[in-house]
């Protein structure tokens, strides 16, 4: 008898400390139950924060990740903790959000992903970064991401 899919997994089911770094972090996958058929896992981060490289004031932001699996689909535990460890760590909105990116196409290596880094403003302005990894398989329905712009106050 085969192993359960779950057997290489670390953290879900146990106690696991928030990684020191994001490099530190480690990424898990299962296998996709559905292989072969094309739909989007959407993940939303509402409270992100990392740090400013030059001052370490804290930075927020909106973190919407969507992407259509290919063999694998991320275990979302070790997402949390791999979004929760760059709380302490310093680079700028455009790095952290790019880094979140490159590490989850690294792990998964998906049919298509697209990351929405919507920042809260610093000094009045709000920095936005998007990036997807090309352009989605026909006749999937993706959604808006809908993560309001910063309209201030009202």
């Amino acid at each position: 008898m085969s192993e359960p899919f779950h057997a290489d997994l670390t953290l879900l089911g146990n106690r696991a400390p928030l990684p020191k770094s994001p490099e530190e972090a480690r990424l898990e996958r299962v296998p996709n139950p559905a292989p072969g058929k094309h739909y989007v896992v959407r993940f939303t981060c509402p409270e992100f924060t990392s740090l400013c490289p030059i001052t370490g004031q804290p930075d927020f932001a909106h973190i919407v990740i969507d992407y259509i699996p290919q063999e694998w689909i991320l275990e979302s535990k070790s997402l949390k903790l791999f979004l929760a460890s760059f709380r302490n760590h310093g680079a700028f909105h455009e790095a952290c959000t790019m880094q979140i990116a490159s590490r989850l196409m690294e792990t998964l290596q998906p049919f298509w992903l697209r990351i929405g880094g919507y920042w809260y403003p610093r000094g009045g302005i709000p920095i936005d970064v998007f990036w997807q990894s090309g352009a989605p398989p026909e006749n999937v329905w993706i959604p808006p991401q809908d993560a309001a712009p910063y309209r201030g106050r009202g």
